[in-house]
Parts: C-alpha cells; sequence; structure tokens
C-alpha cells in the first residue's frame, strides 16, 4: 500500500515538473508578448520605417526627417524626387565618385531580424566597461575569430585598438611613430596613386625617398594594400630603410574586394568594419599591432582623443560581426565577392567596344577563403583615357554626364580618373551610369539614359 502510494506521488511529481517545464518554453518561445515589455514600442517604430517602400529608390529613417512631426520623410537616392522618390529626373549627373559601401544593403535586408538591435536608454551611460577600459572584450574576441576565420591577418600575440574609422587609426599611428625629439616631425609618403588621407601633408612619392641618408628625415609610409583606387597589392617602398616605419592600411584586404593568399602580418595594420560589411555610417576600425609599447601609446591617443570609440558603435559592430561569422562567414562574402566580380565584367565589357578606355590590369589568384582561385573584383577602377589628346579624363566623362575626381587628386596624371563601384544599391542612379557609358565609348553624339 505505502509503495503504491509513494509511486503514485513520484508519478504526479514528474507529470508536474513536465507541465511548468512546458510552461516556461511556451512563454521563452511562444509567448513574445509576455517578455517584452519597454523593447515592445521601440521595435513597433523600427518596423514601421522599414515597411516604407520610398518606391524602391530611396530609404526612410528612424533619425529622418518627419512630415508633420510624425511620418518619416523617404530619403531619396541620387537622380530621384518626390515624396515617395518615384520621380526620376532624367537631366541629373551620374556621381561614380563616392565610396559609400552601399553594395552589401541588399545582405542586411535579407537578414534584418539577425542583425537588428534594440538598445535600451541606460545601455553603457559609464566613459568605461567594468574592467575600466573603453574597449569590449566580446568584440575583441570577435574581431580576432573574424580574422582567423578569413585567414586575413595574424592575430594571436598581437594587441588590437578601437578606433572611429580608419581615419582616426591612422592618425594615432603617425603621431605615435613619430620621433618624440625631433626637430622636424616624420614626413608622410606614400606609392603612386595613393588615396588622399585628410590632415596629411604628403611628402611626395615613396620611391623618391628611397635612397635618402639624412639622419633628421623621419619616413612614415602608408601602404595601401589592396590599393586605393588601382587595387593592387602594395608592399612597402622603403622597407628597412634608415629612420622610416610603416603603416598598412588593409581596409580592403578581404574576400569581397580581392583573392586572400595569405594572413598579413605587418608591424602595424589598420582595418575599418565600413569596408567590411559596409556599415560606414557607425565610424568603428581596429589596429593590429606588435609592439607594446606602440599599442599603449595608441591606447593613450584614441583615449584623449575621443575617450574611445562609442559604446553604440561598438555593440553594433557585435552584433554585425556575429551575423558574419554564421556559417563561417561564407554567406556575406560570396554575395559581396560575386556582386563586385559582376560589376567588374560588365565595366570591361563596356570598354572593349572602344580602345579609348582602360582599366588597371589584376590577374586572377588563387583564394584560401574561398579555396580556388578567383577572378578580380576591386572595389574601385582605375580609368585611364588613352587617347593624347584626353588629357584630362574626368572633362571626357563630364561630356558623358559622369562625374568623378581628377587623377591629380592621387598624384597622378589627370588622364586617370578613379571609378568608385560599390556605392551601387537597387534604384540608385549609379544603375545608370553603364548605360551612359555604354552609349559614349560606341560615339552616339546625343545619347539618353536607358534602364
Amino acid at each position: 500500500m505505502v509503495k503504491a502510494c509513494m509511486s503514485s506521488l513520484y508519478a504526479a511529481c514528474l507529470i508536474s515538473s513536465a507541465v511548468l517545464n512546458l510552461f516556461f518554453i511556451l512563454n521563452l518561445y511562444a509567448g513574445a508578448d509576455w517578455k517584452l515589455s519597454w523593447s515592445r514600442k521601440a521595435a513597433a517604430e523600427a518596423e514601421a520605417v522599414a515597411a516604407i517602400t520610398c518606391s524602391g529608390h530611396g530609404r526612410a529613417y528612424l533619425d529622418g526627417l518627419l512630415l508633420n512631426e510624425e511620418e518619416p520623410v523617404c530619403e531619396c537616392n541620387t537622380c530621384y524626387a518626390g515624396p515617395d522618390c518615384s520621380e526620376f529626373l532624367p537631366g541629373c549627373a551620374a556621381d561614380a565618385d563616392s565610396g559609400d559601401p552601399l553594395f552589401l544593403e541588399p545582405f542586411w535586408m535579407q537578414h534584418a531580424a539577425s542583425s537588428a538591435l534594440v538598445v535600451a536608454g541606460w545601455h553603457r551611460m559609464s566613459y568605461g566597461f567594468s574592467d575600466s577600459t573603453t574597449m569590449s572584450k566580446e568584440l575583441e574576441r570577435h574581431i580576432r575569430k573574424l580574422h582567423y576565420v578569413v585567414g586575413n591577418a595574424v592575430t594571436k600575440g598581437r594587441y588590437i585598438v578601437f578606433g572611429a574609422g580608419s581615419t582616426q587609426l591612422l592618425n594615432a599611428a603617425v603621431r605615435v611613430l613619430s620621433p618624440d625629439n625631433s626637430s622636424s616631425p616624420a614626413r608622410v609618403v606614400a606609392s603612386v596613386p595613393y588615396y588622399p588621407v585628410v590632415n596629411f601633408k604628403f611628402e611626395g612619392d615613396a620611391s623618391l625617398w628611397k635612397n635618402t641618408s639624412d639622419p633628421n628625415v623621419n619616413l612614415i609610409e602608408f601602404v595601401t594594400s589592396p590599393n586605393n583606387p588601382d587595387g593592387q597589392m602594395n608592399k612597402a617602398v622603403l622597407n628597412g630603410a634608415p629612420n622610416s616605419k610603416a603603416i598598412y592600411d588593409r581596409a580592403y584586404y578581404w574576400p569581397h574586394y580581392s583573392a586572400i593568399p595569405t594572413p598579413a602580418d605587418e608591424e602595424l595594420m589598420i582595418f575599418t568594419i565600413s569596408k567590411v560589411t559596409g556599415h560606414a555610417g557607425s565610424r568603428f576600425g581596429w589596429a593590429i599591432i606588435k609592439d607594446k609599447a606602440v599599442y599603449e601609446r595608441m591606447i593613450e591617443y584614441t583615449g584623449l582623443n575621443t575617450m574611445g570609440v562609442s559604446r553604440d558603435a561598438q555593440l553594433r559592430a557585435l552584433k554585425l560581426l556575429k551575423v558574419v561569422l554564421e556559417g563561417g562567414g561564407r554567406e556575406m562574402f560570396k554575395f559581396g565577392y560575386e556582386t563586385m566580380r559582376d560589376r567588374w565584367e560588365k565595366l570591361r565589357e563596356t570598354l572593349s567596344i572602344s580602345k579609348r578606355f582602360s582599366l588597371q590590369k589584376i590577374e586572377p589568384q588563387h583564394c584560401n577563403f574561398f579555396q580556388k582561385a578567383r577572378e578580380p573584383s576591386p572595389a574601385y577602377a582605375w580609368l585611364k583615357c588613352e587617347r593624347e589628346e584626353d588629357r584630362d579624363c574626368s572633362a571626357v566623362l563630364k561630356a558623358a554626364n559622369i562625374t568623378g575626381r581628377e587623377g591629380q587628386m592621387f598624384s597622378a596624371e589627370d588622364r586617370y580618373i578613379p571609378w568608385s563601384r560599390f556605392r551601387v544599391r537597387k534604384g540608385h542612379n549609379k544603375w545608370k551610369i553603364m548605360a551612359h557609358f555604354a552609349v559614349y565609348v560606341q560615339s552616339v553624339k546625343e545619347w539618353e539614359v536607358v534602364d
């Protein structure tokens, strides 16, 4: 009798436990309304703004302008106007200048749920983290993991510093690598063509300083590899020269722009999330450093300059990198590579119609990340006007209603012009550039925009 009672009690307890567990599971996965409280309104606002289509030619944003102080206003892509961006402006110029990496926007639209963030008003109000630093250890861990998965940089035994984009880190590196007790500051040099970084006075082509023997001349060489704007895998020209140090800008050393044959392992390398995920507006970058003393001085510089990187930017970067790392990073980098490769091929095909223009030569190369040979997919085309009389290539393209920067801005001849190819997104006027250019190359006097 007692044994039967005990068995019944045991069974009742087991059933009660199962029911209780089921209750918690249902509340966790099916009872979202029970779990959501303060975040519900924020989520609803984000969903409402994301649902505004702007005719496919613009975007509405939570921090954008409001109509009647309540309805978000569409921000139209270039060459479009109207309340819903449905009005095409046929006379506007196609802008081939800017380097906004918007080509990854479709990927993030497809991953809206996994990449979304809801941030409480009390999130990270302090200057620092609980360990009295200004850098998220979890974000640093994910950065190291990303480089390991991609195989584009050595991080083991290296130090990492966060910055507000690569520009702040370049400034910090120049300041830190310059001699403390010198009668003149270090001179910044680079190989032509080079991107004109703001706030630096370049002292010319690095090769011109290769044989200098003046002990009072201190040189810092910017090595952008892959290079902006011609996509070449540059190496330091002054490597080993007295009183010279190198800063490697590795912003484009990712599988969607370049083959990854081996991990980079320079003394000081700089990366930026804008070229990895496309989120240029988040203003987040990082430096990988070998020397501890250089690392400590870089930390000091960024600390005094901006008290470190915005905690909100770090949180968003962490969320984005988690999405990138899903499936070993294959999905995003495959999407990015195929998009850039296809645009490169279309541009090459268009230019092949005429001998008036040419592009830089980039050969296919084996990529360890994709484990195969890959075709070129550079971020920029370095376009050259081949005719002797076309000394100003930007003026030549302007005749086709295409605007761009002159080659002299990159310390090159004006018969060259950089062609930004990674800003294009659906509905953006740059989809019209190829039509503009294809007709122009064929020397048709009267041309029009073709969809």
